[in-house]
């Protein structure tokens, strides 16, 4: 399997991702809350996603049996899911999209890197190495570049 037209599409996606916060924001000024529009936000993401399963006719199997068979931990994506979107009406109007965005993948790396160390989640174990200590230090030293530009 060709992985390029996966990495573009990734690349493109990574690009749309830049505009919510921004749009996140301006709806936030719209009706004065960051969390009223984090909460319009995610019920539309719902209707967006119940309107893809209806279309592609392909929502897995969603009962009560199936959900509740699922560790309770697993439903913390939802949270943090509002705690990303909330936090960047919050953010990003204050530090600009380059300086959240640079800030948000370096904690995603920082992250990245516990999780494969521990093997968390099923992942393979990937020690920290001294390689990947001096990647996530040069995207943190960058972030600290960027925002004194």
């Amino acid at each position: 399997m060709n992985p390029f037209p996966y990495m573009a599409a990734a690349i493109l996606l990574g690009a749309l991702v830049t505009i919510q916060p921004l749009l996140n924001a301006i709806l936030a000024r719209s009706i004065g809350s960051p969390y009223g529009a984090t909460t319009v936000a995610i019920f539309l993401a719902f209707l967006c996603g119940f309107a893809f399963i209806t279309l592609r006719g392909n929502g897995g199997e969603i009962s009560v049996r199936t959900l509740t068979a699922v560790p309770w931990w697993v439903y913390l994506t939802s949270v943090i899911g509002v705690l990303y979107v909330a936090g960047g009406v919050v953010i990003a109007p204050v530090t600009g999209a380059f300086l959240f965005f640079v800030c948000v993948i370096g904690g995603q790396l920082i992250g990245s890197a516990v999780m494969d160390h521990m093997g968390a989640f099923g992942l393979p174990v990937r020690e920290i190495s001294i390689q990947r200590l001096l990647g996530l230090a040069l995207v943190l030293g960058g972030a600290i570049v960027v925002s004194k530009g």
